[in-house]
């Protein structure tokens, strides 16, 4: 494996940080206050190709590898982690979920929408009485006639306001258990079909979240990805790929913590001294530049596994679990570091303080992680 980057990744890093700096870095204070969308990034952003970075040309993406995706995702989240989770969640998610699993006509149709940006994909798993446990989900389609009624309702859901596509997992069977879950493709506009409550949340605050609802909803029956029973399997390959999103994610984050420390450290002084002359500081510096680089290294395993055809789903399940958790630390150091100026948010490391805490949750929490990646050892799936 080469840890050098190539020449097509170090022209994409450099493009993802230049949008990062000249777009978002001005007005993050701006939309993290205001908890308001950024959809004229956004839109820049589709403008770009980071809509569809993965996605065949003949879909409208930019055929990138899963390398240079991961790439733009960490430099995006540098600056912004909320840009950063809108990023991953629309291209790892419902973009991803109906590219993989859609026949060609559902393809030609939602995809080009998708990977351009002019519309925004939500996905919606997570529901009030089932989050790990995602096949205890009470959400329900019953087959009538032509077309599928869909009844209940999705939590947490990212771009639930601002998503003109979503791809839905419902019961279809509640005798087979996860086996009786299939998965829809739903535009807004479908009869039935509404948005709840808007989230309020610690963190992530551009990154629109909230809850839909579905009150005999109306889907055509070719809205239906794969056949009946697929939808909870399909799902689960979805959330393996999603994690090497978050996990590039986390790392931008830790990236960011460790760059805004390392300034701080060296302009800030103390007792006559700057902070990066004491011991203690050195050490935490040490410490979060290990950790960030061992995160990466995770990172670009999974991406290596996956861009060769291999199997990667441990590689993103550590990945993911490591790169979350020591964000989380970073994070905790960098307002250590800054002291009572890390605690107000006119210094970035408090809104990466916030930021950082979903990653250790979304795409499946720390404890999922470390049950997929034991049982995966000892193999008992």
């Amino acid at each position: 494996m080469d840890f050098n980057y190539t020449e097509s990744e170090l022209e994409v890093k450099k493009l993802a940080r230049d949008f990062a700096e000249n777009e978002i870095a001005p007005v993050i204070a701006e939309f993290d206050e205001s908890q308001e969308f950024p959809h004229e990034i956004i839109k820049k952003a589709g403008e770009l190709g980071f809509m569809g970075i993965t996605f065949p040309e003949v879909y409208g993406g930019s055929n990138m590898k899963t390398s240079e995706y991961s790439i733009i995702i960490e430099e995006i989240s540098k600056v912004d982690p909320s840009v950063g989770l809108t990023v991953a969640a629309h291209n790892g998610l419902c973009t991803n979920h109906l590219y993989s699993f859609g026949n060609e006509e559902q393809r030609k149709k939602y995809l080009p929408d998708l990977t351009s940006g002019r519309k925004v994909g939500a996905w919606g798993l997570t529901e009030s009485v089932s989050g790990s446990d995602a096949a205890a989900m009470a959400t329900t389609a019953e087959k009538k006639g032509n077309k599928y009624i869909m009844n209940g309702s999705k939590l947490f859901i990212t771009h639930a306001k601002v998503g003109e596509t979503a791809v839905i997992t419902a019961v279809t069977d509640k005798t087979k258990k996860s086996k009786g879950i299939s998965a829809f493709i739903l535009e807004k506009g479908f009869k039935g079909f509404k948005v709840g409550k808007k989230e309020n949340k610690l963190g992530m605050r551009s990154s629109d979240t909230a809850e839909l609802i579905f009150e005999d909803c109306e889907i055509p029956e070719e809205n239906l990805l794969g056949n009946e029973g697929e939808g909870f399997k399909q799902a689960m390959a979805v959330l393996d790929g999603g994690r090497i999103a978050i996990a590039a994610l986390s790392l931008g984050i830790a990236q960011g913590a460790l760059d805004a420390s390392v300034k701080y450290a060296k302009q800030r002084k103390q007792f006559g001294k700057f902070l990066a002359e004491f011991q203690g500081i050195q050490f935490k510096i040490a410490q979060m530049q290990m950790e960030t680089e061992a995160a990466r290294l995770l990172v670009h395993k999974a991406c290596h596994l996956k861009d060769n055809g291999k199997n990667f789903s441990l590689e993103a399940s550590m990945a993911k679990y490591y790169a979350s958790e020591i964000a989380t630390r970073a994070t905790n150091e960098a307002i250590q570091i800054h002291g009572g100026y890390g605690y107000m948010k006119e210094f970035f490391v408090e809104k990466l303080f916030r930021d950082v805490k979903l990653l250790t949750i979304g795409e499946g929490t720390s404890e999922v992680q470390k049950m997929i990646i034991a049982k995966k050892i000892l193999d008992l799936y």
